[in-house]
């Protein structure tokens, strides 16, 4: 069984067009998510995500990077130190 590391990925969506997507994307790496919270912010117009994941590091990157494309999105990813 491949090693696997804790991480929490923060996500700021600015345009509600990209949320869908990001939703699908979510929902397909669902077996490494262990839990998420979203928080719209109306005031500027944007929703902030935490994401806590239990994956390989390489899928972990992966699935930043995917975020990462999607337009009008910011991510950023911190890991566990063990």
């Amino acid at each position: 069984m491949e090693e696997t590391r804790i991480a929490v990925m923060s996500i700021i969506v600015e345009d509600r067009d990209s949320a869908e997507p990001l939703n699908q994307l979510l929902h397909s790496y669902g077996s490494y998510i262990i839990g998420r919270m979203g928080l719209p912010y109306e005031k500027k117009n944007i929703s902030l995500m935490a994401i806590a994941l239990d994956a390989p590091e390489n899928t972990i990157a992966e699935l930043a990077g995917k975020v990462g494309n999607l337009p009008h999105v910011s991510v950023k990813t911190a890991y566990a130190k063990r």
